[in-house]
């Protein structure tokens, strides 16, 4: 038997082995008269249910004092008339969650600080929104539609999606209208990407580019599994690497922004850390995952359940705990007064303990996780009695915020000449790879620093 004949009766071969599993699966065949595979008639009843967000947003100029002085301005021929006010438009992605009351669901960066939300429907209705919630930490907003003759997507859990399965991404990008893309599944439980202060993503490779953020990631029945919301893009452009939040923690967050207008986010007390090869050799343990106490704040729920530093949390409120960031991600998820049961490991003990979730004192940032050069800085809101603006509350000896010459007490009240009244509006106008002005008050002087 030549060469050329064994290959043909291979190739016989392996058709009758695969074809007839492709029919048993129920696709369409491939054949002339048949139908096609297709995703339209899923899309037909889904895309109503996806809308484009454009909003406007005036952002207030700041200006030197020294322009405030009419002598000052006319010595430089500066005109009265200059505008103290930009506007900005941006574009974006919405999902309709519930069509009686018509709530529509998005990303908080969409309409962040938006004086008009514009929803443009499927069907060409365009109409204005009112802000409900927004929660900037897992950035999820909820803004309202008059509710009339609207389609809804149904949920789906995010929590039975296995890498491999096919998704749809939905949405508006580049402000080119509705467009779709598909892919499939490429990762689960994706953190530590510095995107969120809560992330737990699902990673897909349908592409995802600016304008799909708040968009719906769906699978093939048409069921909201997910909310794009950034992509990886060293090049500038989609290489294939896309990012959603998952629907059970887009809803859950949703349910709260409906009730309270805000996620009131609670605390449990412990700093901890991943499980190294080191770690687990020295606590000489046989499981290798879980996330280690190596902090726990005086007074806190975590405190007083009777938690301890060098104990290691493996499990709360049953879902497995392989690292910090689910540990995080869980307790970010429950708010204040819930309860937690954790599972932990106390030297060679198996213990188990109910917490409750107390109060956050303070919202604080590390000034690293907003721009390079303020490593070293402790961020937080003013208090009642100072100006308007966000408090240097700490300075690390010898770190870049020092040597760059920002103190504690100092406050910043606009960055590249915008004005900054919360950390909120500040990480809005900081570019961590661009230089950074920062317009700074120290008791009753003001000042600017760059930041290169």
């Amino acid at each position: 038997m030549n060469n050329k004949l064994l290959k043909h009766l291979l190739f016989i071969t392996f058709l009758s082995i695969f074809i007839p599993s492709i029919s048993q699966s129920g696709l369409p065949a491939f054949a002339e008269g048949q139908p096609l595979p297709s995703l339209a008639p899923m899309l037909e009843r889904s895309m109503p249910a996806v809308v484009n967000i454009s909003t406007s947003t005036n952002i207030e100029v700041s200006e030197n004092p020294l322009m405030q002085d009419p002598f000052f301005r006319h010595f430089f021929n500066v005109p009265d008339d200059q505008p103290r006010q930009l506007q900005r438009n941006s574009l974006g992605s919405g999902v309709i969650i519930d069509s009686q009351h018509g709530y529509v669901l998005t990303n908080n960066h969409v309409i962040d600080k938006a004086s008009k939300i514009l929803v443009t429907l499927n069907d060409g209705r365009q109409l204005n929104a009112e802000l409900i919630g927004t929660d900037p930490e897992a950035d999820i907003a909820v803004i309202h539609i008059p509710a009339d003759n609207l389609t809804q997507l149904q949920i789906a859990d995010s929590s039975q999606l296995k890498v491999g399965d096919f998704v749809v991404a939905i949405g508006n990008p580049f402000g080119l209208g509705q467009t779709v893309t598909s892919g499939i599944v490429s990762a689960l439980g994706r953190s530590g990407l510095g995107i969120e202060g809560y992330e737990d993503f699902i990673q897909t490779d349908a592409s995802i580019n600016p304008g799909n953020s708040g968009g719906a990631l769906v699978n093939l029945r048409g069921e909201f599994i997910g909310m794009n919301t950034a992509i990886l893009a060293p090049t500038g452009g989609n290489v294939g690497i896309g990012f959603a939040i998952p629907s059970n923690m887009v809803m859950t967050i949703k349910e709260s922004l409906v009730k309270h207008g805000e996620v009131r986010r609670g605390l449990l007390g412990v700093t901890t850390q991943d499980l190294t090869p080191e770690l687990v050799k020295a606590f000489n343990l046989q499981n290798r995952q879980g996330a280690v106490i190596s902090r726990i704040e005086s007074n806190s729920p975590a405190a007083k359940a009777g938690l301890e530093p060098g104990d290691i949390i493996v499990a709360a409120n049953g879902r497995p705990i392989k690292n910090s960031y689910d540990l995080r991600n869980i307790i970010g998820l429950l708010q204040i007064g819930d309860q937690v049961n954790i599972e932990y490991s106390h030297g060679n003990e198996k213990k188990e303990v109910i917490a409750t979730i107390g109060k956050v004192t303070q919202l604080q940032l590390a000034g690293n996780n907003l721009h390079p050069r303020l490593q070293g800085a402790l961020l937080s809101a003013t208090q009642k009695n100072q100006v308007e603006g966000v408090l240097i509350a700490k300075v690390e000896t010898s770190s870049p915020a020092w040597r760059t010459g920002l103190r504690a007490g100092d406050v910043i009240i606009s960055a590249n000449r915008y004005r900054t009244r919360n950390l909120a509006e500040l990480r809005q106008v900081v570019d961590p790879n661009d230089a950074l002005l920062l317009n700074i008050q120290r008791g009753q002087e003001g000042f600017f620093v760059v930041l290169k």
